[in-house]
């Protein structure tokens, strides 16, 4: 429940986005201005940019798997010429539990409305929500009203595991390349260094080999949801 969520070209400092669930975020959140905090990384393999390049580009996010995904975003932004566009569909269960709730509603909208569009859902909606009531995956519905060539477009994926599995199935369905769909895997990490093996997956060390994996890498392995 804690991740780097800050741009990859902000180089003065890192913003972390943690959710206070335990022991190690409750002392995260105890923190105050001034306090020190050690942090060994970057680790594993990251979103190759240069595979997007040119590219339409499908981020679908679930729950608290957007604050990874917000390093990504920026990234995307930082050079947004380089790809052709960017729908970015996500959901939440209720209004209150939207990540960088007015950033996703409000300001990114305005970053770049040419290029860069939103579909925003939420599981079960209140007397203040104005916005579509629905599960994530029907953020997907008419995919082709936004994204021209899917067959040729890139989707990644990052939300709990039952939602990356549902997403995923339905990105198949619609028509994308195994090869093109990234999924960003998350699995109790302990080393980070690939030598313990807590995070084994089939073949591979998520910490070491991934977090990042096309689908058509892993798609064989019957704990990829667990």
């Amino acid at each position: 429940p804690f991740t780097p969520s800050s741009s990859p070209y902000e180089k003065e400092k890192i913003k972390v986005t943690i959710m206070e669930t335990g022991t190690v975020t409750s002392a995260l959140h105890s923190l105050i201005p001034g306090g020190v905090v050690g942090i060994r990384g970057p680790y594993g393999k990251e979103y190759s940019l240069s595979d997007f390049e040119d590219k339409e580009i499908l981020i679908v996010g679930g729950g608290v798997g957007l604050a990874p995904l917000r390093s990504l975003f920026f990234a995307l932004v930082h050079d947004i010429e380089k790809y052709k566009r960017v729908l970015f569909c996500y959901g939440a269960k209720t209004p209150s539990d939207i990540v960088y709730k007015t950033a996703v509603l409000e300001d990114w909208h305005k970053i770049n409305p040419e290029r860069i569009h939103f579909r925003i859902t939420v599981d079960q909606g209140d007397e203040n929500w104005k916005g579509k009531v629905g599960l994530v995956t029907n953020t997907l519905d008419n995919l082709n009203e936004k994204i021209e060539s899917i067959e040729e477009s890139v989707a990644v994926v990052c939300g709990p595991p039952i939602m990356m599995k549902f997403v995923t199935l339905k990105l198949l369905d619609i028509g994308y390349k195994w090869s093109n769909i990234f999924l960003s895997m998350e699995k109790n990490m302990s080393c980070g260094i690939g030598k313990c093996g807590h995070c084994q997956m089939g073949k591979f060390l998520v910490c070491r080999d991934g977090p990042v994996f096309t689908y058509d890498k892993i798609k064989d392995f019957p704990t990829i949801w667990d």
